[in-house]
């Protein structure tokens, strides 16, 4: 039997939030990757280029593993009724419920946090208590059968401790070697706290605009969700 491993894939997605996992979990013995969205035209990713969808939402198959990347482009599919609608159905009957970045939140629009620890993106991750959820600050967090990474590389650091759930850990640790996953940063500041206050604020003011319009439409699904 394959083991379906779905991502949704949608406008403006950050590319390395989905590929990044997407070429771990391939490898996991079994495993079938779905690349879903609401057709089959090609979907424009963040960094210029288009990723093409495998799936349908209507052609899905039910997912053994539902995920939910981020980027800018969740702003949009936070009170996209046939998006949520989607995730519903699908994490209802999914072995495992995860998100990768600020993919989290689409997961929370979807009432499929509510309770639940998640990691997120630091910029993001206060949002997640308007969806009932209870952000924490680590790279990987697991509650129960949902599986969340933090800011987009940690999504590798998400796929490879899923592979060990869904194989074993002795396989996730060869998928490790074999895709020679050995972070050695030139920078040490992949963090707010390494970073330091002046060049987070730096950050946040590039991306204020973007923000602004995500927290209108993170506000709006938190109301439409009642919580």
């Amino acid at each position: 039997m394959p083991l379906h491993i779905g991502f949704l894939l949608f406008p403006h997605v950050t590319q390395l939030d989905l590929t990044g996992p997407a070429q771990i979990l391939s490898r996991v013995p079994e495993a079938k990757v779905h690349l879903v969205w609401k057709d089959r035209a090609p979907v424009m990713t963040d960094v210029g280029f288009s990723i093409e969808p495998t799936s349908t939402f209507d052609e899905c198959p039910q997912l053994d593993v539902l995920c939910v990347p981020g980027g800018f482009g969740i702003a949009d599919q936070l009170t996209d009724e046939q998006t949520l609608g989607f995730l519903k159905r699908q994490g209802s009957g999914a072995r495992y419920v995860t998100s990768v970045c600020n993919g989290a939140l689409v997961l929370g629009a979807a009432g499929l946090l509510v309770g639940y620890r998640s990691a997120c993106h630091w910029m993001w991750r206060k949002y997640l208590t308007r969806f009932g959820a209870i952000p924490v600050e680590a790279r990987i967090v697991r509650d129960r059968n949902r599986i969340s990474g933090g800011g987009v590389t940690a999504g590798i650091d998400f796929a490879l401790q899923l592979a060990a759930e869904l194989a074993g850990e002795e396989m996730a640790r060869t998928l490790q070697l074999a895709f020679e996953y050995d972070p050695q940063p030139p920078f040490d500041c992949g963090s707010p706290e390494k970073a330091g206050p002046e060049r987070v604020a730096r950050l946040r003011d590039m991306q204020r605009e973007r923000i602004a319009r995500a927290e209108a439409q993170i506000e709006r699904a938190a109301l439409v969700g009642g919580v």
